[in-house]
């Protein structure tokens, strides 16, 4: 696609991400079903109703650029999301493999983090208000999302994980 304007640009990160967040909506319910942790897998199924809301406010963004709703290829949740999978195939103990999920949605979270913070500062810059402020809510949520990950691995899973046999004895 050749780039006229910034407008161009804005469309452009916008299919990535719409295709990034229907990628994720198919990866979380694996991710909750493969959780051994009640908190974390409410985390992954409400992430996932939270997607759903995300990819309705894309759709209104592309409606308010006056531009036809579809994706383009990402590739880069592509790899965060066979990088899910891979852990999830490791054979881990239950324990481990939830601070090892947590890790891949955190790593997904940042990258959704990113892709909102530039598309809302790309809206902002260009004086589409209603738009910054449909991306700012999303942004709001992925930071959300990311902070209750946090909490629960530094609070909760890490430890467990531990307990389980996850350290080993420094040399």
């Amino acid at each position: 696609m050749a780039f006229k304007n910034m407008q161009d640009l804005l469309i452009e990160e916008l299919r990535d991400i719409y295709h990034a967040e229907k990628q994720m909506e198919k990866a979380l319910p694996k991710l909750a079903k493969a959780s051994l942790s009640d908190e974390l897998r409410q985390c992954f199924e409400t992430h996932r109703e939270q997607t759903r809301g995300q990819i309705e406010r894309l759709e209104q963004v592309f409606e308010k650029l006056d531009t036809r709703t579809r994706g383009k290829r990402c590739e880069a949740m592509e790899g965060l999301i066979d990088e899910a999978r891979e852990i999830m195939e490791m054979g881990l103990p239950p324990e481990m493999l939830d601070a090892a999920l947590i890790g891949a949605a955190q790593k997904a979270e940042h990258y959704e983090i990113a892709s909102y913070g530039t598309v809302h500062a790309f809206a902002a810059a260009m004086g589409l208000q209603e738009v910054a402020d449909l991306l700012q809510q999303t942004l709001d949520e992925e930071k959300e999302t990311d902070r209750l990950l946090n909490d629960l691995a530094v609070n909760n899973i890490n430890k467990k994980a531990i307990q389980a046999g996850g350290q080993s004895k420094a040399a």
